[in-house]
């Protein structure tokens, strides 16, 4: 049967392959390879590892073999032959470049139609949408998908606030009551137009696509962040006199004489002159501001 060659992996190999061999969204083959090399590595025979793995002897000698040669390099696919690109590299710029540009107005994404539109008066190959979708799939770019972001400013203590609210959340002080204060405006209120239908055996729950709109709703909600207990309120406005008449109704049904720390964005109605006027009022409201930007620290 022969001699198993010997594998032997250092600290960073071995943790690029585990993470190779965990992923959930790797491909299938590297993953495979990546877990037969771990194995061998920790002394497995290339039996019990075609075995664990469901696969064939020669396969698992293949791989060692080339992984004992040439390293990481050796679990990659050998270079095949086959029949000549069809088009140059001159093509295959001219779509990553037209994907990576904006689309032309009133376009609001590029399509594979429209990319290859592009490249035909550019570099005048006719080339397919299809061709455009296999190249653009080889190189993982993806024109039609849009995602949002936004320019954090780099304010000086913005690590320092974060930490710090951070810091509430995993440590509330003792005896006190901390939350998370905020408004949701402009809700649709919508309702369905029919009963929806429950799940069955092999069907998933039905739900009417349409449905009647009842005008919009505002809240405010306060979250206990220690129990996750959320009292709401519905509001006509949005503004300082409103919020602190909320802060009014929190401070009554909070027991008199525990201290309150609450988290609050830089929304117009919490940075009011007339808000901070209250909150100056009753001292046992202690406030943590969010850094600008970062309304997402405050959990509610």
């Amino acid at each position: 049967m022969g001699t198993a060659v010997g594998v032997k992996l250092d600290a960073v190999v071995r943790e690029r392959l585990t993470r190779v061999a965990l992923s959930l969204k790797g491909q299938v083959r590297a993953v495979l390879r990546a877990r037969i090399v771990l194995a061998a590595a920790d002394g497995d025979s290339n039996g019990a590892i075609a075995r664990e793995l469901d696969i064939s002897v020669n396969t698992v000698r293949k791989w060692r073999g080339r992984f004992a040669a040439a390293g990481l390099d050796g679990l990659r696919d050998a270079a095949r032959s086959g029949r000549p690109k069809t088009y140059g590299p001159a093509v295959r710029v001219a779509i990553v470049a037209t994907a990576a540009s904006a689309p032309p107005h009133p376009e609001s994404a590029w399509s594979h139609r429209t990319i290859a539109a592009r490249v035909a008066g550019t570099v005048f190959a006719a080339v397919s949408a299809s061709q455009v979708g296999r190249i653009l799939a080889g190189l993982d770019l993806k024109p039609h998908r849009v995602r949002g972001w936004l320019t954090r400013r780099d304010t000086p203590d913005f690590w320092q606030r974060a930490a710090n609210i951070c810091d509430l959340y995993r440590n509330p002080p003792e005896g006190a009551m901390v939350l998370s204060i905020d408004e949701k405006t402009a809700i649709a209120a919508r309702s369905r137009r029919h009963p929806g239908r429950p799940a069955a055996p092999g069907k998933p729950a039905l739900e009417e696509f349409e449905y009647r709109r009842h005008g919009t709703a505002s809240l405010v909600a306060a979250l206990d962040v220690r129990t996750g207990e959320v009292l709401t309120e519905i509001i006509t406005r949005n503004n300082a006199v409103t919020f602190t008449g909320f802060l009014d109704h929190l401070d009554r049904v909070i027991a008199p004489g525990q201290d309150i720390h609450v988290v609050l964005d830089n929304g117009s109605s919490h940075t009011a002159r007339h808000t901070k006027k209250w909150l100056a009022d009753h001292p046992r409201w202690t406030v943590h501001w969010t850094p600008p930007h970062a309304s997402w620290l405050n959990q509610v």
